[in-house]
């Protein structure tokens, strides 16, 4: 049916319902309305199938469906994992292990820095208190020392003369033993116990020498040790305050890391640091990457682990210069998948190397990126957008622009890649296919 039969009819059903008029008189007025809403009825029905078939069979080329190419040349069959720029090698520079280290002053994010440049700087306040502390501690301990070693000299003066003392009376009293052969027996023996008297004074001088002579040794000890701990203390205030400055140990650019203790709050990142905030020893505060050896680290899906292998060419492109494609090869894959918890069954991944053979200047370590893995290269083939192609009958097909219209067009696909489709049959060079579905268009236009 067609818009033009269902015209007739009208003007048919218009003519009978006249010439009755004509042939009974004047008939009566609801007979003659129910007559014309009939035709009316038949006439919207008509019209209506005759806009569905038109939709069914051709879409107009007004429903403005976005269109590609079908094209001739090389197709390059790929696999594509999302990842970043990451620098090959890096050093990092961490808070000295000193109590209540506060930054003053930090090297601003993103800057290049050489090898000796001061990146971080603490307030050396607290550490100069403690390092005065501890010097006065070991100045004190050199005192007591002084004192000390002067009471000992005078004890060992001491100890010296009633040595002599003791030894004198000891070979005085040996002389008067040495006499008893002129003396009587009662004073022979007397003097006999002198000489053993004596040597008990001089055994007692003798250990009470040896032990003043321990006790200074103990006591100076004692100093020692104090002395050698205070020492020891200021050393460690001084590698405290040397550590105040900290230096790049390498050649790179200012990564500053994220303050744990920073208070990011529950599901957001803690902030980087700054200066005011206090770190605690060993904690790492800026990463140093090496500018001059970069490469893309990326996710490889499951279900393209298969067709990966090691050394095979990339081309890697970085979302933040979007002009810039790099050349690479395809350099480490691990080979236990990893699980990502974004849906439930969480995915698994492989995470890749890939390595870029020319660095380009505008590259820094965390921008975003895609390498793409070239697995085959296919010559003088036809080829279209994945977009491009429909399930028709369970069957692979395209809407084929023909003039003003569209035409289901059934095809036969090869090998793709992530974004592009290898057609073997239905389609030649310079063809234009839909890239959405013109029913479906339609029929949005029209419930609008």
């Amino acid at each position: 049916a067609t818009k033009g039969s269902g015209s007739d009819e009208l003007a048919q059903l218009f003519r009978d319902a006249s010439i009755e008029a004509m042939a009974n008189g004047t008939s009566s007025g609801g007979r003659w309305r129910r007559r014309w809403v009939a035709g009316a009825a038949v006439v919207v029905l008509v019209g209506a199938g005759a806009v569905f078939a038109a939709l069914r069979l051709s879409t107009p080329l007004m429903i403005e469906v976005p269109v590609a190419e079908v094209r001739r040349g090389e197709f390059v069959v790929s696999v594509r994992g999302r990842g970043e720029i990451k620098s090959t090698r890096s050093v990092t520079v961490v808070a000295p292990r000193s109590p209540e280290s506060r930054i003053v002053r930090l090297a601003d994010a993103g800057k290049v820095v050489k090898q000796g440049d001061v990146v971080v700087e603490f307030d050396p306040s607290t550490q100069e208190q403690y390092y005065l502390q501890h010097q006065s501690n070991v100045r004190q301990i050199d005192s007591e020392i002084v004192q000390l070693q002067a009471q000992h000299k005078i004890v060992n003066e001491q100890d010296a003369t009633l040595l002599m003392q003791a030894q004198y009376n000891l070979e005085r009293a040996k002389l008067e033993a040495s006499k008893q052969e002129i003396l009587s027996e009662i004073q022979g023996a007397k003097n006999r116990i002198d000489v053993t008297i004596a040597e008990g004074d001089l055994k007692k001088v003798q250990a009470a020498i040896e032990a003043h002579k321990e006790t200074q040794r103990a006591e100076l000890e004692r100093l020692g040790r104090r002395r050698d701990k205070a020492v020891s203390d200021m050393g460690r205030a001084q590698g405290y305050l040397d550590n105040m400055v900290l230096r790049a140990p390498a050649d790179g650019m200012v990564n500053i890391m994220n303050n744990s203790r920073g208070g990011g709050g529950e599901g957001m990142s803690n902030p980087p640091y700054k200066p005011g905030d206090r770190t605690f020893p060993g904690s790492p505060i800026i990463e140093l990457p090496d500018l001059t050896q970069m490469r893309a680290e990326i996710r490889i899906e499951e279900v393209d682990r298969g067709m990966v292998q090691i050394g095979q060419p990339a081309r890697i492109r970085v979302d933040a210069v979007p002009d810039l494609e790099l050349e690479g090869s395809l350099e480490w894959v691990n080979p236990i998948a990893q699980l990502v918890f974004r849906t439930f069954p969480p995915e698994k991944n492989f995470p890749a190397r890939v390595a870029i053979h020319k660095l380009d200047p505008r590259l820094r370590p965390g921008m975003s990126a895609t390498a793409e893995i070239i697995i085959e290269r296919l010559h003088d083939v036809l080829w279209i957008p994945l977009k491009a192609s429909f399930v028709m009958d369970r069957k692979p097909g395209v809407f084929l622009r023909e003039g003003d219209r569209y035409r289901r067009q059934m095809i036969q696909v090869g090998k793709h890649n992530a974004t592009d489709m290898v057609v073997t049959a239905g389609l030649v060079a310079g063809q234009q296919v839909a890239l959405e579905d013109p029913d479906q268009a339609a029929r949005k236009r029209m419930g609008r």
